[in-house]
Parts: C-alpha cells; structure tokens; sequence
C-alpha cells in the first residue's frame, strides 16, 4: 500500500504538472466525440481498466496506481484482471461496456483476441488506451502509452554483453573476446511487446554472434524456439533445464542468457543451480542473466550478484500517463502522442506515447530503485515488498 500511495501522488503531481505545462500526454486541439458524463471534463465518468494478471506483482501494481490517479482525478473505476485468460478479459471489456464505461485502459493478455470488444466500444464512442501491450489487427485503439520496447530490447542484450565483459559500461570495448555460450529466451509470442524486445536485443547481440564472440550452442536462434507462452516461470525453467539436458550434458557450460522478463529469469536460474552436474551455484559465479521490470525477489538476487541485471520500466510514469491520457479524452480533446510512426497494429499506426527505461545492475539499485523510492533498502534485503 505505500508504494501504491506514492505512485498515487506521483499521478496526481503529474496531472498538476501536464496541466500547468502542456507535457505528457496532455489534451491537444481537436473533439474526440466522447460524451462527457460529468461535464466538460468528464468528471464522474466510469473508467474500465482491464489488466492481464495478478500472478506478477508488476500488474497488481500498475493497476492500483491507475485505479488510484483516475479516482483522484475525480473519475469512477472498474478494475478487473484477466487471470491470464482471454475469454475472461473478454468478458471483463464486454460487462464495462454494459455497465457505461466512458473510456477502456486495456492491458492485453493476447493483443489478437479483443475486435469484437474494440468494435462494441467504438459503436458507443467510447475510446480506447492501449496500456503497456499494443492492441493489434484494429482500427478501434486510439491511443497507446508505453516504454520505448525497442530499446528495452537493446538495454537488454546491452546488459548481457557488459556482463560478459565484451562491452565496457561506458559503451567502448570490452577486455573480454570470448566465445561465450549463450542461450536466449524470448516473451509470449502474442504480446507484441515480446517481438520489439527480441528484436531490439538480436539486431544487438548479431555481430557479436556473426564474429564468433557468442555462440549459440542449442542452435534455438528464432523467436519461435525461444518463445515462453503467457512469460510464465515454470516455462522457462522446464526449457532451461530441457537446454541443459540435451545441449550441456558434457563439459559445456552456459555463459550467458537473455531473459526478457524477471519471472522467467527465476525460473531460469532455478534450473541453473539446481542443474545434476552442479556447474552452476554458490562455489562457481552463476552465467549473467537478465531480466526486466525490476521484481523485488529479482532485485534481491541481484543484489546477491545471482542475477546479473533487469531493466527497470517505472510503471508509476506510465500509470501518469494512462491517467493524463483518459484526462485528455474525457475532457473531449485528442492525447499529445511523442511517437506518431513506431507501432502499427496491422490496421493503423497507434498514436503513442513513449517512456525511457533504464538497466538496473548491482551498482544501480541505490540510486535508480531505492533513491527513487521505488523499492526501500529493507525490501530490497529481504526479496519482498513491506
């Protein structure tokens, strides 16, 4: 709960500061048709939020601290999260949509499964905000807040070449010339996100595997192959320890892995030292893996130098935005998109905005996590939110 108030006073300084400034994702010119319930601003409007699941504590918070910026901004939620099931975050939009929601915020569990939803929406006029995950294949997604994906991807794999020594924090090149054996992990093949990630990371990491520096001894070099449905942990350590089985049964030992995401990082250390021929764990240093969204158990193993780095994506921004956004919409204006080219969907380029993201190391959890606020010191030793 502190951390979601925090993210709450984030939002509503936000908000303070869009209005005074013109930043964000602030109202530009033009009528978005919306029917405003409470008044030219749209006080009083219900706002359905559909999040994907409860089992990562990344959306749990996302969607308090957007439930908490739209309730002080004077609007009605309904927050509802999907259980990583597409029929029942169907169902969720359809039962907002009956229930009178002036504006969907939707984080999709697959980003294919929602036109009949988009189009009920569009029908009323009810505007939609893609949150974090781009809706695909539809005309009806107005707006889009989230991370430069891309890059994330290239922190990613940035990480993953300092940790091996072939790069130097500072960009220049590294001491170390390898080969190095590494294995990549990829995100949910239906979240789009996971396609700008593996992209940004491989156009990354291809000349270091083109000079022989890395080497993929599983051959597994596709997204297709390196794909964990839904990002679930359990996956990706069952296809870790599948790739230690058929592919470093002898001698070889894995140097490095790309992970995407901090859940599938765990599960993929957990088959790393539980491995039979005990190549990895306390008496030998681990390979360097990476990860994303800065988890607190993550952070802890970090922290413990078990897992090398994640890529810290501060959600209490992107719920900012979210809620600047829907500000804009209610309000009958069009949001200020900082990226108007990045993210067709199939159908259109979404208007979207875009925020920076940051690798996060043992040396910067001080001052990017605790500094900030985001995790405290205590958490941070003990591997759990207080």
């Amino acid at each position: 709960m502190r951390r979601i108030t925090f993210a709450a006073a984030g939002v509503a300084l936000a908000l303070t500061l869009a209005a005074c400034s013109g930043g964000g994702a602030g109202g530009g010119s033009g009528s978005t048709g919306t029917a405003s319930a409470g008044g030219n601003d749209g006080k009083g409007t219900l706002v359905g939020v559909a999040m994907p699941t409860q089992t990562s504590e990344r959306w749990i918070a996302d969607g308090n601290a957007v439930k908490k910026g739209l309730e002080d901004a004077g609007y009605k939620v309904d927050l509802e999260y999907g259980n990583d099931d597409i029929p029942t975050q169907q169902q969720q939009i359809d039962q907002m949509i009956t229930k009178g929601a002036g504006l969907l915020i939707v984080a999709s569990i697959d980003g294919t499964a929602l036109a009949n939803q988009l189009q009920a929406a569009a029908d009323k006029k009810i505007p939609v905000i893609a949150y974090d995950r781009l809706i695909r294949d539809s005309n009806n997604v107005d707006f889009y807040v989230t991370f430069d994906n891309y890059k994330v991807g290239v922190q990613q794999a940035t990480s993953l070449l300092t940790g091996l020594g072939l790069v130097k924090a500072d960009g220049s090149k590294g001491d170390k010339t390898g080969p190095f054996n590494v294995e990549l992990f990829a995100g949910s093949l239906d979240d789009n996100n996971a396609h700008f990630f593996w992209q940004g990371a491989m156009d990354t990491l291809k000349p270091y595997m083109d000079s022989g520096a890395i080497v993929v001894p599983s051959g597994q070099v596709t997204i297709e192959k390196a794909a964990i449905l839904r990002w679930q942990q359990e996956t990706a350590q069952q296809r870790m320890e599948n790739l230690l089985t058929s592919t470093y049964s002898s001698g070889k030992k894995v140097d490095g892995v790309l992970s995407p995401y901090d859940g599938l990082s765990r599960g993929i250390i957990t088959a790393l030292q539980n491995d039979p021929s005990n190549k990895y764990g306390s008496s030998v240093p681990m390979p360097i893996v990476t990860g994303q969204d800065a988890e607190i158990a993550s952070v802890k193993l970090i922290n413990d130098g078990v897992q090398y780095s994640t890529i810290f994506k501060d959600t209490r921004k992107l719920a900012e935005q979210a809620v600047v956004a829907s500000k804009a919409f209610l309000g009958g204006q069009t949001p200020e998109p900082n990226d108007t080219k990045s993210y067709d969907n199939g159908k259109k380029v979404v208007p979207s905005f875009l925020l920076q993201s940051d690798i996060v190391d043992k040396d910067k959890i001080k001052p990017l996590l605790i500094d900030s606020g985001y995790w405290t010191a205590d958490e941070v030793a003990a591997g759990k939110a207080s």
